[in-house]
């Protein structure tokens, strides 16, 4: 029997530090359970995934300028063109494949701004392309969310019932898609793939805490107010980080995406403090690091509440989208969480106060959920890819 050819997709190696551990949490378990498996990428940092990971990468998009704005005639031709060279481009790399894997990540939601014919046309395109040539397309723990626009909404809609295994990181993606026309009744839900990686052992330092920021600008149906939504999320954040640095805390910013490094220095140069510094984090593993030596970690971007509830560090969400309620909700933490859209920083200090005053028992919890987490996953993961990966001729049909 040949090795079988694993194919990993998604927005990969693209500078945000989530999607990239739902990468290494799927390469951890492939390594360790089917060392035989060959494995590459169509991702959108193919030169960052090789280097990193040590597998063979593809760009997912022809056209180099995807994702920037095309403002004249000629690149938004290159784009039109790269729409059609990409439907070949797809299905030739799907073809070589005996299951494509789509670890982890939001694929099919539009909490942030999000354009139709970018990312969701790609997994469009992925998907028809697994059902038309017979290789298998698996959403594993991916995101789902209601869709306001109708064509996102149409392309992950089918995107999602051309996949031939899902899989979600909680309840209420599963709920996103059964409202949105898709028979999930088969379809599995399990933990967040970023919490099957281990978590780092350290010593905390006193007093400290990390706040995690973002590039917030609310989601794809707020585009008119987006600057407004950004400035008060920015104001709000900016007026705690200082509050703390006052009190003689030290306060660690740390970032997700390579898009919320100017939030960093703009709280820098307004808050002023030698107390407020800026981690350099490369990967999840180094964003646990920081969050296990705090003793409070205050944050907004999902992974980043993912890091500080998997090193058990007491932790209050600065909430952008309902995926973060429900997170801190299944680790016994669902009290303490804070509207990101509307950052009150008197009320986010009595929030904290209390997240510290119960600090030993939230830490208690947390204990006992994540080694739930990790048991679930370990166990969604091995019976997944037990059923994909033996033999060639497996359908996902078979998987649980």
């Amino acid at each position: 029997m040949t090795p079988p050819r694993v194919g990993v997709f998604g927005l990969l190696g693209s500078g945000n530090l989530g999607n990239d551990g739902s990468l290494e949490a799927l390469l951890g378990h492939l390594r360790a359970e089917h060392p035989d498996a060959v494995v590459d990428a169509l991702c959108g940092g193919p030169e960052t995934v090789a280097a990193r990971y040590g597998i063979a990468a593809t760009r997912l998009h022809w056209y180099r300028g995807e994702y920037r704005t095309a403002s004249r005639a000629g690149a938004m031709a290159g784009k039109g063109l790269g729409k059609l060279v990409d439907v070949f481009r797809t299905a030739a790399w799907v073809r070589r494949h005996d299951v494509v894997i789509v670890p982890g990540m939001g694929v099919l939601e539009a909490t942030l701004p999000l354009r139709p014919w970018g990312f969701p046309y790609a997994l469009f395109l992925l998907c028809a392309s697994g059902r038309l040539l017979g290789t298998p397309v698996a959403l594993v723990g991916v995101g789902a969310a209601p869709i306001g626009r109708r064509s996102t909404r149409a392309l992950v809609r089918w995107s999602a019932r051309l996949a031939a295994y899902r899989s979600y990181r909680d309840e209420l993606s599963r709920d996103a898609l059964r409202e949105m026309g898709v028979d999930t009744a088969r379809d599995q839900v399990h933990p967040d793939l970023a919490f099957a990686l281990p978590a780092p052992a350290g010593s905390t330092a006193p007093g400290s805490v990390c706040v995690g920021v973002m590039a917030f600008h609310g989601g794809d149906d707020d585009r008119a107010r987006a600057d407004e939504i950004y400035r008060r999320y920015l104001d709000g954040t900016t007026r705690f980080v200082r509050a703390l640095a006052e009190e003689g805390r030290p306060v660690r910013l740390l970032t997700g995406d390579a898009c919320d490094r100017p939030v960093v220095a703009e709280i820098l140069a307004a808050v002023d403090s030698p107390l407020v510094t800026a981690a350099e984090a490369a990967s999840l593993a180094d964003l646990m690091k920081e969050t296990a030596a705090a003793e409070t970690v205050v944050a907004t971007r999902y992974h980043n509440l993912v890091c500080a509830l998997r090193t058990g560090t007491p932790t209050l969400a600065l909430s952008y989208a309902a995926k973060s309620d429900a997170l801190m909700a299944r680790m016994g933490l669902g009290a303490h969480c804070h509207p990101a859209r509307e950052v009150d920083a008197d009320r986010l200090l009595e929030q904290f106060r209390e997240v510290e005053r119960r600090a030993a028992e939230l830490r208690r919890t947390l204990a006992a959920q994540n080694l739930t987490a990790t048991r679930q996953l370990e166990s969604r993961l091995a019976a997944l890819t037990s059923a994909l990966l033996p033999t060639a001729d497996r359908t996902l049909e078979e998987a649980p």
